[in-house]
């Protein structure tokens, strides 16, 4: 693996461009050891990062993916929600995998906590909405994020106080009860708490400074994004998005990094595009195409398990992420699941009633006036499985990443070519 910050700098910044899977955990993974700490800044457990190390699999559901390394601190900043139930229960996991996790984790005292109640909240509100389904992953994100910005939020720092936190919870469960109009347990939700309050207090600081204090003594930090740009609550697919926010800005204000401190930003960006639940995807393909893209590419979710939707590579899509995100460069994943398919094509322009957009529209009406312009490419035969450098990958394969810097805007860096550490082809 070359030197990421020769390129980069020290601090950088790795997103998703698209509705997330993009393979973020890889190219974390791959290198996380030329980092001291790794960050998250928003989002909760259910942002899974699959990694495979030596045929093994390991899944990262709220602990940043950097753990496989043995000397690398992972943090969850003040952005982020926090289960700690699902925390302790990730630890054990990772533990019983032969991974000594507990003492390189931080987690922000000002980060929110996911109660039992979020979760049912979750739910009831995905079956109310009937044929309207966002498609959470119902894991009480949502919820969690809505009480932050209700300001009735309980925060990690509230464990420290037991008195505080059985009143908050006892107030908090009343209140979602009698505004849902369903059953909340409040006892039962605070001898779950109870019963790990005291194992995840060692891991509660302030981040933000030990950030600061870290960047000024000179330390290499990646901030590892969750999801992507287009399930960002502002600037997504809205209302088909997540409750934070999953662009670069997200960074900020998740972890308390002052902008000049992330020197580059990194896209990951699928070779193809997926999208989890429902919201529009004017690539969708249900066809052949589609079912090989899904089957080849094992499209379901890490969290969840549910079948990714597949379609072609949108280049509108992404390009979008690019701008938004001043990204200076993108690691393409999953390239080898192209392989053995005729014809390939990438979006590259989308047209409504005579005009070009830039994003997707989010309305039934205009998506289903849409226009798509495509470019057409011929695809490849060959297993691409062992290639170890661009040279040495068909011509076509070659073609088709050259055709991808062109619409996305922004040059390819890095390639996967396979589910392991150590399928990344370097330019």
């Amino acid at each position: 693996m070359q030197n990421i910050h020769d390129s980069f700098g020290n601090n950088i910044a790795i997103i998703g461009a698209q509705w997330g899977d993009e393979g973020k955990g890889k190219l974390v993974d791959a290198v996380s050891d030329q980092f001291n700490l790794i960050c998250r800044s928003g989002g909760g457990a259910n942002a899974g990062h699959t990694i495979v190390v030596q045929g093994k699999k390991y899944i990262f559901k709220l602990l940043p993916s950097c753990l496989l390394r043995p000397k690398t601190i992972g943090v969850l900043g003040n952005g982020t929600v926090v289960d700690p139930v699902a925390l302790i229960t990730e630890m054990e996991s990772l533990e019983a995998s032969g991974l000594s996790v507990r003492g390189r984790v931080k987690v922000s005292l000002r980060a929110q906590l996911i109660f039992g109640y979020h979760k049912q909240i979750d739910e009831e509100l995905e079956n109310r909405k009937g044929k309207n389904k966002i498609g959470t992953t119902k894991r009480g994100i949502g919820p969690a994020y809505t009480d932050k910005v209700a300001r009735i939020g309980i925060r990690c720092e509230d464990l420290l106080d037991k008195d505080q936190l059985v009143m908050k919870i006892r107030r908090n469960a009343a209140l979602h009860a009698d505004f849902y109009k369903i059953e909340i347990d409040a006892e039962a939700e605070i001898e779950r708490i109870m019963a790990v309050r005291d194992q995840v207090k060692p891991f509660l600081i302030d981040t933000r400074k030990y950030l600061q204090e870290a960047i000024e003594s000179g330390e290499k930090i990646l901030f590892e994004g969750a999801q992507g740009h287009h399930l960002d609550v502002d600037h997504g697919t809205y209302p088909f998005v997540t409750s934070s926010s999953t662009s670069v800005g997200g960074v900020c204000t998740g972890l308390g990094v002052a902008p000049k401190h992330i020197h580059s930003v990194i896209a990951i960006v699928k070779a193809y595009t997926t999208r989890v639940g429902s919201g529009p995807f004017p690539v969708e393909l249900d066809d052949a195409n589609g079912k090989h893209l899904q089957d080849v590419g094992h499209e379901f979710g890490s969290v969840t398990g549910r079948p990714r939707r597949c379609g072609w590579l949108d280049a509108v899509v992404v390009k979008e992420a690019v701008e938004a995100n001043g990204v200076d460069g993108i690691n393409l994943t999953k390239l080898d699941v192209m392989s053995g398919l005729k014809e390939l094509k990438i979006a590259t322009h989308y047209h409504l009633d005579g005009n070009e957009l830039f994003t997707v529209p989010t309305t039934a009406k205009a998506l289903e006036k849409l226009e798509i312009t495509y470019d057409t490419l011929p695809g490849w035969e060959e297993d691409i499985t062992q290639v170890e450098n661009f040279e040495d990958l068909p011509s076509k394969a070659q073609n088709y990443v050259f055709a991808v810097e062109k619409h996305c805007g922004a040059r390819v860096f890095s390639i996967g070519v396979g589910p392991g550490r150590a399928a990344l082809i370097y330019r």
